[in-house]
């Protein structure tokens, strides 16, 4: 039988503290080792300049100017058959370049190949949309202008896509406050009832993963149920045996709450 772990403050622990930390890269090698991906950049190079260009977990990267990023997603398509843009969005490097980093990535079924196209912009500058050449890229350049606040041009409906219209901030930049700032907590409270309100119902608690195991208005536990309201700061009642047909398989819980183990048993 398993000792059982207390897991009330697990929530509060932080997994690594450095915001900013970036992992180690992979190795990279050089285009030339594939026959098929020096074809294709040849085929690039030969229309754009590019910057860089490299293999990296068997798919090959292309990193070109942020001006020609429609031309080149518009050759891979028509011209060197990489037919589905599985993928589109931004990485936030304005801590340490004051760019934002735009990719896109491609594949082709007939090649099964993958390329990564990549290209920098600057906070103030924007990006050439590429839904004529994949309607897929609507919703994701969309959600890019939402979560980064990179700006599309000629895309057909540039509006944000998750957050509320009138949404202050930016939330997937790393300088955006993991639990909201003073308008994310006290957003639906203005919204609703008035800034008036504020003293009497509190600013929002916006953090998801927080789980208070005495919070009975909110929360429920399978096989420690108690009376919606009821207070178990002193601890919770001893619960009886309970039977949980799943998959056609009794389970038999018990929750010792002296011991605070849980002893599961399978009746046969």
């Amino acid at each position: 039988m398993r000792a059982y772990t207390p897991k009330d403050d697990v929530q509060k622990k932080p997994y690594y503290t450095d915001r900013y930390w970036v992992a180690p890269q992979v190795a990279k090698s050089d285009v030339s080792e594939d026959a098929v991906f020096a074809s294709d950049l040849e085929a690039i190079k030969a229309k754009f300049d590019v910057v860089d260009a490299y293999i990296q977990v068997k798919q090959m990267v292309v990193v070109i100017n942020a001006a020609d990023n429609f031309g080149v997603i518009e050759l891979l398509k028509n011209e060197l058959d990489y037919n589905q843009l599985s993928e589109l969005s931004a990485i936030d490097w304005l801590a340490g370049e004051g760019k934002f980093e735009i990719f896109y990535q491609m594949l082709s079924m007939s090649k099964r190949k993958r390329i990564r196209v990549k290209c920098k912009i600057s906070e103030k500058e924007s990006i050439q949309s590429v839904e004529k050449l994949f309607r897929s890229a609507d919703w994701s350049e969309r959600e890019m202008y939402d979560m980064f606040g990179v700006v599309v041009n000629n895309h057909p409906f540039m509006k944000r896509i998750l957050m509320p219209d009138d949404w202050e901030g930016f939330p997937l930049r790393k300088t955006y406050p993991l639990q909201g700032d003073e308008f994310a907590q006290w957003y639906e409270v203005d919204k609703i009832f008035g800034k008036e309100a504020r003293e009497i119902i509190g600013p929002e608690n916006r953090d998801s993963a927080r789980v208070d195991r005495y919070d009975t208005e909110r929360f429920a536990r399978l096989g420690h149920e108690v009376p919606r309201g009821a207070d178990i700061s002193q601890g919770e009642p001893d619960t009886p045996l309970v039977y949980q047909e799943e998959g056609g398989v009794f389970l038999i819980q018990k929750f010792d709450a002296e011991k605070s183990v849980v002893i599961s048993d399978r009746d046969r």
